[in-house]
């Protein structure tokens, strides 16, 4: 019977903070964005191609000017009709069109006139399945644990997506969003991967604290070599959304270390507060210091492969402006005081410096929520360690 209340209580608990949750989804998106660019008589529909009438393939292979094709219109005003296009040779914009690609057109209606261009090829259905695959293989490998990581995962999306971005919208801080935010996501995710225990605890304070020291450093950093968020390569569009928004741009540029941090620094919190925590249950008589030097050794092993983790992610986003650098072979003092080098130093750093910080505060934690116990409830959990070993200490099934 008790089990069956304590269900009952932890049902009603979910579904109070599920209906929450979905409160604050609802009043946070309930907002009029300010039209930064007019749509009127624009809309962007699925199109497939039927017809090419004049290709732009050259006698050497390559392509120039536009296509003209035949395109059957999917979605939209224009749904079942076949209409003229042109399709740019672009980079950025156009496709490389053929009879049956699915593509995105740009349909443009004014005056009973129709103008349309063909905007992509449409990779709805790759990005879905390749979706797809990725849960499959986390759910397969994983099992449940890797389902919850799926859930975690969508929760922290949906959060950034549908809550830190229309708070940012509104004209809150978005530091001080992105700290309450990742807080948010990272209490979601380890009571769902390790429920509500002490190393749990240990392990958010210990995430939360690294991430606050992440932006931290990256601000005081950015004081004292000039870098603030408007030295970014898009600042002109910055400025304009500044300009017609409540949005604090300035403090994007932080904001984004915060997240972009947080896995990380989450991966080594969990990581060290359930060594901490084993250790604990295997010698529950182990001193507050050797358990706590226990979780330092194991941190250390992570600090080195996570610190890597990260500065090789950031390298990979920044590659084409590394390469496009070391191309032009630029030198020493322009490279070093350049701001996309300033930035990416900050970024990279700034994170690497909330994981090594992360060690040492969840191993602190984890050894004070685990000597703080009720003397009770630790008494139990040591005669529970114990019970499962023999009177020399040796496991019980060895005997």
């Amino acid at each position: 019977m008790n089990k069956i209340k304590l269900n009952w209580k932890k049902i009603t608990a979910v579904i109070v903070m599920v209906v929450i949750y979905i409160a604050v989804l609802i009043a946070c998106n309930n907002i009029d964005k300010t039209e930064m660019v007019s749509t009127d008589g624009r809309t962007f529909e699925k199109a497939v191609v039927t017809e090419i009438t004049k290709d732009n393939l050259l006698e050497d292979g390559s392509r120039a000017g536009e296509q003209e094709v035949i395109l059957r219109i999917n979605s939209g005003e224009l749904k079942g009709q076949e209409v003229e296009a042109t399709s740019p040779d672009g980079m950025l914009f156009g496709a490389t069109c053929e009879v049956g690609m699915k593509v995105i057109a740009i349909v443009s209606i004014s005056d009973g006139n129709n103008l349309v261009t063909v905007y992509s090829q449409d990779r709805s259905m790759a990005i879905y399945g390749f979706v797809a695959f990725f849960v499959l293989c986390v759910c397969l490998v994983g099992g449940w644990k890797g389902f919850k990581s799926i859930l975690s995962l969508a929760f922290t999306g949906v959060t950034i997506l549908f809550i830190l971005f229309p708070l940012m919208y509104r004209g809150y801080s978005p530091i001080l969003m992105s700290v309450i935010i990742c807080t948010i996501a990272t209490i979601f995710s380890m009571a769902m991967i390790g429920g509500l225990s002490t190393k749990t605890v240990a392990a958010t304070i210990g995430t939360v604290i690294g991430v606050v020291a992440s932006a931290v450093a990256a601000m005081v950093f950015g004081h004292f070599a000039g870098i603030g968020g408007y030295n970014v390569s898009d600042v002109e569009n910055l400025i304009y959304v500044q300009q017609i928004t409540s949005i604090k741009v300035g403090e994007l540029l932080f904001a984004g270390i915060i997240i972009s941090a947080l896995g990380a620094v989450t991966d080594v919190g969990v990581s060290v507060a359930s060594t901490v925590q084993e250790i604990h249950n295997t010698d529950p008589h182990l001193g507050k210091r050797k358990l706590f030097m226990s979780g330092i050794h194991v941190g250390r092993d992570m600090m080195g492969t996570m610190v890597d983790t990260l500065i090789l992610a950031y390298v990979g986003t920044a590659l084409s402006t590394l390469v496009t650098n070391y191309a032009y072979d630029l030198s020493y003092n322009q490279l070093i005081n350049s701001n996309n080098i300033g930035i990416e130093i900050m970024q990279s750093l700034a994170g690497s410096l909330g994981i090594v910080l992360a060690v040492p505060i969840t191993a602190f934690v984890a050894v004070e929520l685990i000597y703080r116990k009720p003397k009770t409830e630790k008494a139990v959990a040591d005669h529970s360690a114990q019970e499962e070993k023999g009177p020399e200490g040796i496991p019980v099934s060895e005997h």
